[in-house]
């Protein structure tokens, strides 16, 4: 059992203002010009947009209808802050600093990258009814038999020969205390904790495992990183989730899956078309992080 842990809405704003009155020259210039009420601000020469305060709020979590006119002004205030920034890095010639220049490289890689990614993910079908009343037959622990746990854990650093003296102890301790404070005399690193997590909210192929555990019970497993978790079970309560509530959530579920999955199998088809060269210290070992690459991500999807 691994360790136990936990898309954004781009909101397109079009108005449209009607201009009467103008005569043929005076047309042409309202058509050269923003519409006034696309213009939240002027820094300078330059205008700044309801349109980008609205990319920014729509990249901004947890905002509510109640707070949004806030989030907005604050918004505002921060992309004129940007823009007087911006100037005065110009007017000092920083963009012609290697380290920025390399940065704004580096940015507009990582964003274009990002757009084909989403372009490919974007082009995948939903789900259909059938695909999504099949999922949820199939992960019963997930739904119809979901249960929220309550925990103690103990999360034990790697370290070499311990993980036997670990279990051992573990098998025969009386509570949770017992197993940190002999933990605590053998110098090695833990992490204690308590929580409550619903079915969800734990790696698939952990929650059998949880799931078929009793009130009271320990159990140890290994981590990826090579260290230890002990788990005992405080409480578990059923708290099943019928098919139609289910339904957006395992739509939303299988939609970031296939588009996972596409863009693995679209990089692997490019990578294999490409003329990839290793060099140096990274020609050595370059067939194995290749493979290494794919299998985190296609585990990933």
């Amino acid at each position: 059992m691994s360790p136990l842990k936990p898309n954004f809405i781009v909101l397109l704003i079009t108005i449209s203002v009607m201009f009467g009155g103008c005569g043929k020259g005076d047309n042409k210039k309202a058509e050269e010009k923003k519409a006034p009420s696309q213009v939240a601000a002027k820094v300078n020469a330059v205008e700044i947009t309801v349109s980008q305060i609205n990319n920014v709020l729509s990249r901004t979590p947890n905002v509510t209808p109640e707070v949004a006119n806030q989030a907005k002004r604050e918004i505002l205030n921060k992309l004129v802050d940007q823009e007087l920034a911006k100037e005065q890095a110009i007017a000092l010639k920083l963009d012609r600093s290697p380290n920025v220049v390399q940065a704004m490289e580096a940015a507009k890689s990582e964003i274009l990258a990002r757009a084909y990614v989403e372009q490919i993910a974007a082009t995948q079908p939903r789900p259909t009814a059938e695909e999504i009343k099949k999922y949820y037959a199939d992960h019963p622990e997930l739904f119809a038999q979901r249960h929220v746990f309550e925990i103690e854990e103990i999360i034990v650093a790697p370290k070499e020969g311990n993980a036997a003296a670990v279990t051992a102890q573990a098998a025969k301790a009386r509570s949770m205390q017992e197993i940190a404070d002999w933990l605590k005399t053998t110098g090695v690193k833990f992490a204690a904790n308590r929580a409550v997590r619903a079915a969800e909210q734990i790696p698939l192929d952990a929650l059998p495992a949880l799931q078929a555990m009793k009130v009271g019970e320990i159990r140890v497993t290994q981590t990826p990183a090579g260290g230890q978790q002990i788990v005992r079970m405080v409480a578990s309560k059923p708290a099943p989730v019928d098919e139609a509530t289910a339904t957006a959530a395992i739509q939303q579920f299988l939609s970031n899956r296939r588009a996972s999955e596409a863009v693995v199998n679209e990089m692997k088809l490019i990578k294999e078309k490409a003329k990839i060269e290793y060099i140096g210290e990274f020609a050595g070992d370059a067939k194995a992080a290749d493979a290494k690459a794919t299998s985190d991500a296609e585990a990933r999807a």
